[in-house]
């Protein structure tokens, strides 16, 4: 797999022990079906479809149902570990969780990786600018659709795509 701007050194397994102390910490449960989208999520190192998600899950949960993957993704969001990334349809885990919140994600649209960027400065700036319209941003997280290095070497297979032009 290879190393994401954000990824870093830890293990997959090291990673789900910092969401278990987290919840625990805030007087949530990291339920084991959570645990196991977060581990799905860490352990692929992109973000994944909630259909590829599910596929993966009845492989070891062969009952789980779309819903019992839409909460669990709920709640990891609402806990900072994953992030939703409107962009491509997708969900992505959170590489640096228990560190300063990301405010900007640059997602490729091409292979659905992500790097997190924490720029309090710039998000304020593009906050103030949305306000100048009347509008005020609706999300802490902006999105950038990007292409990542690998993607810009080989522009051939879009399958993150969500609009074709």
């Amino acid at each position: 797999m290879p190393p994401s701007a954000t990824s870093g050194s830890r293990s997959v397994s090291a990673r789900l022990d910092v969401a278990e102390t987290l919840c625990a910490e805030r007087g949530r449960r990291l339920t084991p079906i959570r645990r196991k989208v977060l581990e799905l999520l860490l352990r692929h190192g992109r973000s994944l479809k909630a259909y590829e998600l599910l596929e993966e899950m009845r492989g070891v949960h062969p009952g789980a149902a779309p819903p019992t993957v839409y909460r669990a993704l709920d709640f990891l969001v609402e806990e900072g570990l994953i992030h939703r990334l409107d962009a491509v349809n997708a969900w992505s885990a959170c590489h640096d969780a228990e560190g300063a919140p990301h405010d900007l994600l640059v997602v490729c649209t091409c292979c659905g990786k992500v790097a997190e960027i924490s720029d309090p400065a710039l998000s304020r700036q593009l906050a103030e600018r949305v306000k100048k319209t009347g509008y005020v941003l609706a999300t802490h997280e902006t999105e950038l659709r990007a292409l990542c290095p690998q993607c810009q070497q080989e522009p051939h297979e879009h399958h993150f795509h969500t609009h074709a032009h």
